[in-house]
């Protein structure tokens, strides 16, 4: 695939003036890099958010081990820490909403948050009282953004988030996707209301989106999360044996991770990635990824035939 094949010169040229995420720096920056991490700019607003973020499936699903929970709180502390706001969850991903109350409590509960989660129930009926329980579970007074999780019952659900987002109780609304069969509908909601968010999967392999849902989110001034960038792992365990390119240094990367992340918060339509981890020494590493140089078109392309050859 060609990158960003679809995008509009005149989106593709915005995106970059408002990001400074096409141009490659001097490499004289060094890649141990200081100072805050890449934000770019929620596009139906403007406010500036940084360029990865947390998730949380299957990493803090940990149940009420006070073990496990303790050392997801480190993580969320180490994310502050680094410069990070969005944490992403999910009423379907067990106990990871609880797990994220208890280390925002722990940690006092810091004004950097960006709170990002989900409605996903099949009754649209049952839409409100679940996301009053994902609000009790996370201790917060109200989510910055509510998706619908995999379009279920999409239609009055949107008509829920949208009446909250009027009513002051909510700041963005969005709908999520994971899977690719539905990419038609996922396009037909975005083209047809008002969304701030959509969250898809993509990584240097799994690059369907950049046929259309990303330049479709360009066109239409909606900010993009993503999700699985390195394939829950797969694709980290896949490229532990083998050497990082020396090229890599031209854009700051020490390890495949930070690779394969700035291979997704380069594209210019992508507003942040949310990778989970359970370990402070990954979350660290990660947002790494959002310092130093970035690749521009070309590098992305060699990037992407690079891990493809491997």
């Amino acid at each position: 695939m060609t990158d960003t094949p679809s995008l509009s010169r005149r989106a593709l040229l915005g995106l970059m003036a408002a990001t400074g995420a096409a141009a490659v720096l001097a490499p004289s920056l060094g890649r141990a890099q200081a100072g805050p991490p890449l934000t770019r700019p929620i596009p139906s607003s403007g406010e500036a958010l940084p360029a990865v973020g947390l998730g949380s499936w299957i990493t803090f699903n940990v149940g009420d081990d006070p073990v496990l929970r303790d050392e997801c709180a480190d993580v969320m502390a180490a994310f502050f820490e680094a410069g990070g706001r969005m944490i992403d969850s999910s009423p379907m991903y067990g106990s990871s909403q609880a797990v994220i109350g208890h280390g925002l409590g722990r940690l006092g509960h810091p004004q950097a948050l960006f709170s990002t989660d989900k409605v996903w129930i099949s009754s649209p009926a049952a839409g409100p009282g679940q996301i009053e329980e994902s609000r009790r579970l996370w201790g917060v007074p109200r989510f910055d953004l509510l998706q619908v999780h995999n379009l279920l019952s999409w239609e009055r659900h949107l008509e829920t988030l949208f009446a909250m987002k009027a009513e002051g109780r909510l700041r963005y609304v969005g709908i999520t996707t994971s899977e690719g069969r539905r990419h038609g509908e996922f396009e037909r909601i975005m083209r047809d209301h008002p969304l701030d968010f959509v969250q898809v999967s993509y990584n240097v392999l799994d690059r369907e989106v950049e046929e259309r849902i990303l330049p479709l989110a360009a066109e239409r001034g909606i900010g993009v999360i993503v999700n699985r960038p390195f394939r829950q792992g797969a694709l980290t365990r896949r490229l532990e044996g083998e050497a990082l390119p020396g090229w890599a240094a031209e854009i700051g990367c020490d390890t495949w991770a930070q690779l394969l992340l700035k291979f997704v918060i380069s594209h210019p339509a992508v507003t942040c990635a949310i990778p989970a981890t359970t370990r402070v020494d990954h979350v660290r590493e990660n947002m790494a990824a959002a310092r130093g140089p970035m690749p521009d078109a070309a590098m992305r392309r060699r990037m992407a035939a690079h891990v493809e050859d491997l």
